[in-house]
């Protein structure tokens, strides 16, 4: 099975064929499972957080399989309570996540010729760790669609049973940190960010989005940060790429 998609001209990152396989799948799997294995860390992490703010081993484990999306859960239980402040939990996630925009808008030049259920059924498992590996997948020349889904299913699969596991041990883990396991999601994202550094070139959009980061982190404090800085970083890249 396989879908044609034609770059930008002078994209000469974007190949000029993606395929959609069971053997992408396999190879982003297998690819992300150490990957996958560190962010199991931080789901025992989420599932100790989520019991001792009350919700059940199911609770939490439902919430895993349906959101996929690690810091956000983390944030939504800190602002947990009884009444749960429905809107302060979906407005706070709905920040955190806006930075998958610019995620998803990176990967059209290869999957806007891909049936909606390939791309679409893709993206709802792409976190941040295995749209790093895909991305350096298909910059290498490699077409691999399916890359995503099968490193997706990965970090779903530990992620959620790492949640189960996280919850069940929930009334014996008082203190996350005396385990170091608040520091994974910290040394998985050093990591992606080391595969991901190109050279000099990626200098200036990774200094303007630390630079605006932390501007609207002191001005305006919540997890505006993480939208403000992405922006910041592809706007720069934008307008080098259009020069």
């Amino acid at each position: 099975m396989g879908s044609e998609t034609t770059g930008k001209q002078g994209d000469e990152t974007a190949p000029k064929s993606t395929t959609f396989s069971f053997a992408g799948a396999r190879k982003g799997f297998i690819a992300c499972v150490p990957v996958a294995l560190g962010v199991a860390g931080y789901g025992v992490l989420f599932g100790v957080l989520a019991r001792q703010a009350g919700l059940s081993i199911a609770e939490s484990t439902l919430m895993s399989a349906t959101v996929v999306a690690g810091a956000a859960q983390v944030i939504a239980i800190g602002v947990w309570d009884q009444p749960i402040p429905v809107a302060v939990v979906v407005g706070t996630v709905f920040i955190v996540n806006l930075r998958y925009l610019l995620m998803g808008a990176s990967l059209r030049p290869w999957f806007e010729k891909l049936s909606p259920l390939q791309a679409y059924g893709s993206v709802f498992v792409m976190a941040d760790e295995n749209w790093a590996l895909t991305i350096q997948e298909l910059r290498s020349g490699n077409p691999a669609g399916a890359f995503l889904l099968g490193s997706g299913i990965a970090i779903w699969l530990f992620w959620v049973l790492s949640t189960v596991l996280g919850a069940a041990a929930g009334g014996v883990i008082d203190d996350p940190e005396t385990y170091g396991l608040d520091f994974m999601l910290t040394a998985v994202f050093v990591t992606i960010a080391v595969g991901l550094w190109e050279g000099r070139s990626d200098l200036l959009p990774w200094l303007v989005a630390a630079g605006v980061a932390v501007g609207t982190a002191q001005l305006l404090g919540g997890e505006w940060y993480i939208l403000f800085g992405g922006l910041a970083g592809a706007g720069v890249e934008m307008i080098r790429y259009d020069d």
